[in-house]
């Protein structure tokens, strides 16, 4: 089929014209905002040709082409008729897509997901501490003490992290967020954990008849000041003289703030606070493990739907109580069920594409994130989804059976086994983890997957009638090396903060968090692809490789401010040759990430694709080796 066809039946799978709100695109995707999900044919989609891949994910669809291919296949769908919007657009729209329930969980995603790294870090001190007293070694007591400040500190001043994320979300001052949150656990206040102890301390009665502690480990009420103190500061903004502003909103917001959140929103949400964490371990704690059952079954489940982010809350909670997580273990079940049966699925497949994704997406998931395994592999085969919820909810289980509780959260499988060492641990969780592993795998390789055809030799006729029919020999590939193209520090992919990438369905590569604002050349090459944004380029080698050079996550929506190209599409470059400049500062000022892939998009032609460097590279460094 030719371009042209591809996006007739492109825009038909995707309920017709009637069903696309806008259309838009960056280096490898086609992103469609559509009315109806549910018109969407997935099926017909994930096999047309050239199609790499396609998911739902932040209101869009976004369909994989590549690089090259995906503006041919927009210029085709915009002359056909889909209405065009820039990538500001539809990241606007996609905030308002799905119900209120979930652009709420989509809300406490926003404000969790920053506070997580230092929760992380809290429990792997935790895992530390608990080692060492495991090994039997006694800590002096300023030593003790440290370790104290590592453990207790994220905990004794979450509310502060919490207000400060909640008004950056809803468009407040976070400086005076995190300050109104600190006052909330003055050391002015008696100690919520000290009077809940029943000792000599006891709340403050205020006007003789309020009782009034801190608000230590509070979550949600911390969450609901937030809210409320985001919108008063924005109210309060709106009638204060532009003069006195930065005297008058400040004052009025902490102190109305400060007293609403004292003596009314803290009392009265701290005991909805209560209840709910008094559900969450009457589900957890279940006979024969059925909590752990239903949990691990469904966290997958929960994740397709986009609202998985609830857990934040709730873990935040148990760890700000108990400083122990059992959710983790229960979502590292389901995890690891995931990866096993996309792993399945690339061992039984013939198809090389197929494999190519299913391997990473794999991997993806064993480090912590499911969504290329699930979008790219096993939704699209249904089976292999709905087996690995069997598993999941087996392993969670088993969890719950074996008292399986983490020191922190926001890591899960391979990173997660911080969590349990140094809490005695250890051995149960790989159990857990082995158990969900085997049978997500046995149950998809025996009956969740069966390739429909024998893909790989018809790959191969199709290549050879081509040759036949078009002359259109391709050159022999060479052996390579592929030097630099970022001056910085080399990031694996998998670690990317986007699915397409870090699951190598775009191809094998390295990343780079670039310490310099110039792109060069990685070897003597053509340049394929210069896009007027600036922000990617396309080679090919002189020895054959398809090179994609994409400088940041999302950047296509700065439409090319920061960024400027050296280079057009079909000049001949040295390596080292200077293909284009970008500014990080501007990167980081538009809240976008300036990490650098750098991808060999032709890694299927290959019996390999190696990253060859760590650490920081210079120019004219080493990075990739790709082998015939």
């Amino acid at each position: 089929m030719n371009n042209q066809e591809i996006a007739k039946k492109v825009i038909d799978a995707l309920g017709g014209r009637e069903n696309v709100n806008s259309v838009a695109h960056c280096a490898t995707r086609l992103r469609v905002m559509v009315k109806d999900e549910g018109k969407i044919n997935k099926e017909v989609i994930e096999n047309l040709e050239k199609v790499q891949g396609a998911f739902f994910n932040s209101g869009q669809y976004q369909i994989i082409f590549g690089t090259g291919t995906v503006n041919k296949m927009y210029d085709e769908v915009v002359a056909l008729g889909l209405p065009t919007s820039s990538k500001d657009d539809m990241k606007a729209e996609a905030a308002k897509q799905g119900n209120w329930f979930q652009r709420a969980i989509r809300t406490f995603g926003d404000v969790f997901v920053p506070i997580i790294p230092v929760i992380v870090a809290t429990g792997l001190f935790m895992g530390v501490r608990g080692l060492l007293t495991a090994l039997g070694m006694t800590l002096p007591a300023d030593v003790t003490t440290y370790t104290q400040i590592l453990t207790d500190t994220a905990f004794i001043i979450l509310p502060g992290l919490v207000v400060w994320s909640t008004f950056r979300v809803f468009g407040g001052n976070p400086a005076v967020g995190i300050v109104l949150g600190m006052m909330l656990v003055s050391d002015s206040l008696p100690n919520a954990w000290a009077v809940a102890s029943g000792g000599e301390v006891t709340a403050m009665n205020f006007f003789g008849f309020i009782p009034v502690v801190g608000l230590q480990g509070s979550v949600l009420p911390a969450f609901i000041i937030g809210v409320v103190g985001a919108k008063f500061e924005k109210a309060v903004r709106k009638v204060v003289p532009d003069v006195i502003d930065l005297l008058v909103t400040p004052f009025v917001t902490l102190l109305v703030m400060s007293i609403l959140g004292l003596f009314v929103i803290g009392p009265v949400f701290h005991v909805v606070e209560n209840y709910i964490l008094i559900a969450t371990k009457a589900i957890l704690s279940l006979p024969f493990g059925l909590g752990g059952f239903l949990i691990g079954g469904v966290h997958q489940l929960i994740v397709v739907s986009g609202v998985h982010h609830i857990f934040n809350l709730l873990e935040v909670q148990l760890l700000a109580a108990d400083h122990a997580n059992p959710f983790n273990a229960i979502i590292t079940a389901a995890m690891t069920a995931q990866g096993a049966a996309t792993v399945a699925v690339g061992v039984k497949t013939k198809n090389p594409k197929l494999k190519t994704l299913a391997f990473p997406a794999a991997l993806s998931a064993f480090l912590g994130i499911t969504e290329p395994a699930i979008f790219g592999v096993n939704l699209r085969f249904r089976k292999p989804f709905f087996l690995s919820l069997i598993a999941g909810a087996i392993g969670g289980g088993l969890a719950s059976i074996l008292g399986l509780a983490g020191t922190g959260n926001g890591i899960t499988v391979i990173p997660g086994t911080m969590l349990y060492i140094g809490n005695g641990q250890l051995a149960q969780y790989l159990l857990m983890v082995a158990v969900s592993f085997v049978l997500g795998f046995a149950l998809t390789y025996m009956f969740g997957y069966e390739d429909e055809k024998e893909v790989a030799t018809e790959v191969e006729t199709e290549r050879l009638v081509q040759e036949e029919t078009t002359g259109n020999i391709p050159a022999t590939l060479q052996n390579e090396t592929l030097v630099t193209p970022i001056v910085g520090d080399v990031v694996a992919l998998a670690d990317v903060n986007d699915p397409v990438f870090s699951s190598g369905a775009m191809g094998q590569g390295i990343a780079v968090k670039p310490s310099q604002g110039v792109v060069y050349a990685p070897a003597d090459a053509e340049v394929s692809i210069a896009f007027p944004t600036g922000h990617a380029f396309g080679l090919k080698t002189t020895d054959g490789a398809e090179v994609l050079i994409h400088v940041g996550i999302d950047t296509v929506s700065m439409n090319g401010e920061g960024f400027e190209a050296k280079v057009a599409q079909g000049d001949k470059v040295k390596a080292g040759d200077v293909l284009g400049t970008f500014d990080s500062n501007k990167i980081a000022a538009a809240g976008l990430d300036d990490t650098t892939m750098v991808i060999v998009t032709n890694t299927a032609d290959y019996a390999s694709v190696a990253p060859v460097a760590t650490g920081s590279v210079a120019k004219g460094d080493a990075v990739i080796e790709v082998k015939i």
